[in-house]
């Protein structure tokens, strides 16, 4: 009886799209933009403990597409799931709730913003994999170097790149 008491659970329960917005400046015009966009993409992670042994972990994406100084859309996504986690020590949760449950979410986040930029009559932008576990390591060495033994979740600038695409087909 002891040994099942002592079991370590988690269990995905929900992934949901928590928030999602897109802005597209100057519409009609932003398909004819010549010039090939930069993209710049951000995210961010947040988690709570929702009641005992329920966690949400929201992760967040910002994308902004622009060219030389206009910006021809922003998406923001917020992909979040619920998990429980029992019998875990306290020191493990902090990777799992920064690691294990950002992986398991990020699939789920790149067919959202794949998706809707495609709908939004744009190519889709795909999001490249992520190293949850360095940018934790990296979070916590910035924590320890800072007198603190907790990592923060900070905004991550993951990608500026180029973004190429062809909004009008002109061999018709």
């Amino acid at each position: 009886m002891e040994e099942q008491q002592q079991q370590r659970i988690f269990n995905i329960e929900k992934i949901y799209v928590k928030d999602l917005s897109l802005e597209i400046s100057d519409a009609t015009l932003v398909f004819m933009e010549p010039e090939a966009p930069k993209i710049d993409m951000q995210m961010h992670i947040d988690d709570k403990n929702v009641k005992e042994s329920m966690y949400e972990v929201v992760l967040t994406v910002t994308i902004t597409v622009t060219t030389k100084d206009k910006t021809l859309f922003l998406i923001e996504v917020q992909q979040a799931g619920v998990f429980q986690i029992i019998n875990i020590a306290e020191e493990d949760m902090l990777p799992i709730l920064n690691i294990v449950c950002p992986n398991v979410i990020v699939p789920y986040m790149r067919e959202t913003i794949s998706d809707i930029v495609t709908r939004a009559g744009f190519p889709p932008v795909i999001l490249s994999p992520v190293n949850f576990e360095a940018l934790f390591n990296e979070s916590k060495q910035k924590a320890m170097a800072n007198g603190s033994d907790q990592p923060v979740n900070t905004t991550k600038r993951l990608c500026a790149c180029q973004y190429h695409r062809n909004f009008i087909d002109n061999e018709i």
